[in-house]
């Protein structure tokens, strides 16, 4: 199995290398162990911190094995490019990638080491950039088409990479551990940390309209013993999750330093989006509480926070908070809470912001349609990067005048091992693996059935023939000649998912047939032994 698993990853390394090579990319090779010296001149040493392995060679001098290689590629074409006649340049790798994650899960979802295609653009201008861009975005649709995935180009947060502008390619799985949002009415998607829900008519206010809570009863502390969690308490006190106000705390950092302590409010139906928290707050950074810092403020009980705590800086609320005269919340003591906490009366809110995650049925922000809420596999990433590498790595040119100018770039991601598992994901049933043609380790399955009679001789000298004949017309093909009962080797043949499979008995010899298996549809016909022609080209093997 690990051979044919090599096969399905060559053949998604050759159709990504032809589209980057259509696409106008030049394939380089970079090293693997890079100097921690360039990561520095970057600023990303930090950023990445313990996801990226360190070493250090007999001269003590740092090294990083690759987590990806902007740096390094921006150094070797600062040192050959000067001019604007070299540019623009797309630069493209196929290569190993090493990543220290903290809970490496899910096969080859979420490992160590991964095979990557990493390719970065060097323009001149920002319009440059935006053509190269295109083409590479329109590069990786005919990708992942040819690869048979179903997915969706998402609008998403840059991470550590950086840049303005930028796509996740989501190929739609249940088991994905990213969710991603799109419309059902129009193009627009987006991952969840960067998806925006139809405003609302207290969004972009800096004081919303306040709910009247004149007659609101007054706050009543309730009893919930061991329950910090917002589906036990609603449970508990026979309230909707919707009902119940969902605090987080976090600590603010300024340039200066520490900028204390504030809360972020959101309704209980709905998660915190930490990166429209950190928006909303810039430049101050925000981290949200760790246990350390629970264990500093006891004012500030995990699991039994609300939005009326002493020794707070800051109060950030969702609009949506805006919306209830009353809600049910921590009552900042452990296994309590309070009912008919009213918005304005019993505490303050210092900040609005969208800062609630989006939900299926929230309205589009492009269009009336409703918004979908779906789980994938990132498969690729594009980014805009404009000038943060190439300014700290002096990555420049030289225009018609003589000026000198930092090259704009871009860089462009695919996880061919990620494809893989994608794909196994989309393409199976009960009984196996059901390869796209263009993915499929072998062409055909060819199946010999010799049994034990008196016939066994001329079936396997009449399957070897084929095996033959079909490998003269250009197909690869899988030959199962084992001594094993015919329901094993249908299995396995249905197991290892190859798109046709052939198969080759005494009865059909005698009658100078050989049965055809279509494995994605099942569908089955005999076509005569000696057609070598039409078994060369049925139906779903790919062209060769």
């Amino acid at each position: 199995m690990a051979a044919l698993g090599h096969r399905v990853l060559r053949a998604v390394e050759e159709i990504v290398r032809e589209e980057m090579t259509a696409a106008g990319a030049q394939e380089v090779l970079l090293p693997v162990v890079q100097p921690l010296e360039l990561w520095e001149r970057s600023g990303r040493s930090d950023d990445y911190g313990p996801l990226m392995f360190r070493l250090r060679d007999r001269k003590d001098t740092a090294f990083a094995l690759a987590p990806t290689a902007e740096e390094v590629i921006t150094a070797t074409v600062a040192a050959d490019l000067s001019s604007y006649r070299d540019l623009p340049v797309n630069l493209f790798q196929i290569g190993w990638k090493y990543r220290d994650e903290l809970r490496p899960r899910f096969g080859l979802l979420r490992t160590r080491e991964f095979l990557m295609k990493d390719a970065y653009s060097f323009d001149a201008d920002v319009d440059g950039l935006r053509v190269t861009y295109q083409k590479m975005y329109d590069a990786y649709h005919r990708v992942f088409e040819r690869c048979g995935l179903t997915f969706r180009p998402v609008e998403a947060q840059a991470g550590e990479i950086g840049g303005d502008v930028n796509h996740e390619f989501m190929a739609v799985a249940a088991v994905g551990e990213d969710a991603f949002v799109w419309c059902r009415s129009c193009d627009y998607a987006a991952n969840v940390e960067a998806a925006r829900r139809r405003a609302s008519p207290t969004d972009g206010a800096d004081t919303p309209p306040m709910p009247d809570t004149s007659g609101v009863p007054e706050p009543e502390i309730v009893d919930t013993p061991d329950m910090p969690g917002i589906d036990a308490v609603a449970t508990h006190l026979h309230e909707p999750p919707d009902a119940l106000l969902k605090t987080m705390a976090f600590r603010m950092e300024s340039e200066e330093g520490d900028a204390g302590v504030g809360l972020a409010l959101v309704p209980g139906d709905r998660d915190l989006n930490e990166f429209a928290l950190a928006a909303a707050l810039a430049p101050r950074k925000v981290a949200l509480f760790g246990e350390d810092d629970f264990a500093a403020n006891p004012a500030l009980p995990v699991g039994f926070l609300g939005p009326h705590a002493e020794g707070v800086d800051l109060v950030v609320a969702d609009p949506g908070v805006a919306t209830r005269t009353e809600w049910v919340s921590g009552a900042n003591e452990t296994d309590h809470h309070v009912r008919h906490l009213a918005p304005g009366r019993d505490f303050t809110i210092h900040t609005w912001a969208e800062i609630a995650t989006v939900s299926t049925g929230d309205g589009c922000p492009r269009c009336d349609g409703e918004l979908s809420v779906d789980r994938g596999i990132e498969v690729g990433h594009t980014f805009q990067l404009g000038t943060k590498y190439s300014e700290a790595l002096d990555a420049r040119y030289l225009d018609e005048s003589g000026e000198s100018h930092p090259m704009v770039m871009g860089c462009y991601g695919i996880g061919l091992s990620r494809i893989v598992a994608a794909v196994v994901e989309e393409h199976h049933d009960d009984d196996g693996m059901v390869w796209p043609a263009d993915l499929a380790p072998y062409d055909v399955h060819l199946v010999a059935l010799p049994g034990k009679g008196d016939t066994a001789a001329a079936v396997s000298t009449a399957a070897d023939r084929l095996y033959a004949a079909l490998g003269d017309r250009g197909l690869s093909v899988l030959y199962d000649d084992r001594d094993a009962r015919p329901g094993v080797k249908f299995a396995d043949a249905d197991l290892v998912g190859m798109p046709v499979q052939l198969t080759l008995g005494a009865k059909g010899l005698e009658r100078g047939v050989v049965e055809r298996k279509i494995r994605a549809g099942g569908e089955r016909d005999e076509v005569a032994i000696d057609d070598v022609d039409a078994l060369a080209t049925p139906p779903g093997a790919k062209a060769t």
